[in-house]
């Protein structure tokens, strides 16, 4: 199988990094044990720190631990990194997916960047402590903007722990261009339908989870922003129930999982707020209730669920205040999948549309 060696990236492809789901490993003369001991030892990638290759079914005391695709991941240990070069084209923004799952009790967390860079918000540091998928494995998104077409991509674990060992698996690493969207006379809010967001992996049944305290210039989810303390998952309609089109979003964190967007209104002129509540055939069963904010209006909307899909309409009428007005989804309260397996879940939100109206 020939490996690839260097990824050039145009505009509009979104695919895995050049090994990026780490099923090329080093030679048996560059580990200790599982411990990667050369830099280079990994096809397409350059490790510091304690980097473990693992193996699927590999026991880590008592615990099984398990690869979400393919035979190999990678664990980062204490202080470890991995990192590649990517060709790029400059001022275009990209998201970068992965896959993560914990492996020790204490809190962990994933620094994200890319260099170079010159903006501080050119990084971002994701917790992974909550795991919100029954099988223990996790996706994340980060996106970026790049300002030269070569840069190097970075994945980092800042624990220092009393066992080197204790840290994330990763696995799956891919990268989408992302198109910025644009507001129309037929929906002042940009990408209302969610159809532009993070690179999705093949073969992967659990969504992409947008990070908490993502802003909207820097957002894998172009337009919106993610202000709140847990993320959003964006779902896909190849594996959940999706009102329209071929995604939308799950509000798994009760009023922690906060969606919003900042739009231009007149004063005094009267809009309305439409969109589509449902749930995702994914076993969230219950009463569900979304609450849709725009300024200081609100609705709740109720959604009886049964866990098997099915959507309902919703709208909100209201009287701009502002020239800027904040728009605002959250679920009201914790929702756990009926399987027993306690992962997060909650209402789907898809088709948003914000138009401006006459007054009657």
């Amino acid at each position: 199988m020939k490996i690839v060696t260097h990824l050039n990236f145009p505009a509009k492809l979104s695919r895995l990094l050049p090994n990026g789901n780490f099923e090329y490993g080093p030679k048996a003369s560059d580990m200790q044990g599982t411990v990667v001991i050369r830099r280079d030892a990994i096809p397409n990638w350059e490790i510091s720190g304690y980097v473990e290759y693992i193996k699927a079914g590999q026991k880590q005391g008592d615990m099984l631990l398990v690869v979400p695709n393919g035979a190999y991941a990678v664990r980062l240990g204490n202080d470890a990194a991995i990192k590649q070069k990517v060709n790029v084209t400059k001022n275009m923004f990209y998201s970068l997916t992965f896959s993560a799952a914990r492996t020790c009790a204490q809190e962990e967390r994933l620094n994200v960047s890319f260099w170079p860079n010159s903006e501080k918000n050119d990084w971002g540091m994701l917790p992974t402590q909550t795991m919100y998928s029954s099988n223990g494995w996790d996706s994340y998104a980060w996106a970026f903007l790049p300002e030269t077409d070569n840069i190097e991509i970075v994945i980092h674990n800042p624990g220092i722990n009393e066992d080197p060992a204790c840290g994330p698996l990763i696995d799956q690493i891919g990268i989408k261009v992302l198109e910025p969207p644009k507001r129309t006379g037929a929906n002042l809010l940009k990408n209302g339908d969610f159809e532009e967001g993070p690179y999705i992996i093949p073969n992967t049944s659990w969504g992409v989870l947008i990070p908490p305290n993502t802003e909207d210039d820097h957002s894998p989810l172009p337009g919106w922003m993610i202000d709140s303390l847990k993320a959003v998952k964006y779902i896909d309609s190849d594996h959940f129930a999706v009102p329209e089109g071929k995604h939308a979003i799950e509000l798994i964190a009760g009023r922690e999982s906060v969606l919003s967007q900042n739009v231009w209104t007149r004063p005094g002129k009267v809009y309305v707020l439409t969109f589509a509540v449902g749930d995702g055939n994914n076993g969230c069963e219950g009463s569900l209730l979304v609450e849709a904010h725009a300024g200081k209006s609100c609705i709740q909307v109720p959604y009886n669920s049964k866990g098997t899909g099915g959507f309902k309409p919703a709208s909100l009428r209201f009287v701009a205040t502002s020239t800027h007005t904040r728009i605002m989804f959250l679920s009201a309260f914790y929702t756990m999948t009926n399987d027993n397996s306690g992962s997060l879940c909650g209402p789907v939100i898809d088709n948003v549309k914000l138009i401006s109206v006459r007054r009657p």
